[in-house]
């Protein structure tokens, strides 16, 4: 039995993943931009607006409030998702919260 005590491991600490989605509705429509968050990362994965609900500025304001919500928790961010790195390029005060 003293053998199994010198081969026992210590259980590797927990690393908690999140998969989640930002949502707005309108008109019975939902715009949604996903996400995963693992320990300080938030991974931006897709967007998705309906069309019926395009070229409102919707994807926009998805990205904004994902990027917001990264500097609040002071995340650093994966982008994925070319609607969002497309956000960042046309506002560079967001490039400090990049992966690089």
């Amino acid at each position: 039995m003293v053998a199994w005590k010198l081969f026992r491991r210590k259980p590797l600490p927990q690393h908690l993943v999140t998969t989640g989605r930002i949502e707005i509705v309108r008109n019975g429509e939902v715009a949604y931009l996903e996400y995963s968050l693992s320990g300080n990362v938030l991974e931006l994965i897709h967007t998705e607006v309906p069309e019926k609900l395009r070229a409102m500025g919707l994807a926009s304001s998805l990205a904004e409030t994902a990027l917001h919500w990264a500097r609040e928790k002071n995340l650093k961010v994966d982008i994925i998702c070319p609607v969002v790195r497309e956000y960042v390029a046309k506002h560079p005060e967001y490039s400090d919260l990049v992966l690089r």
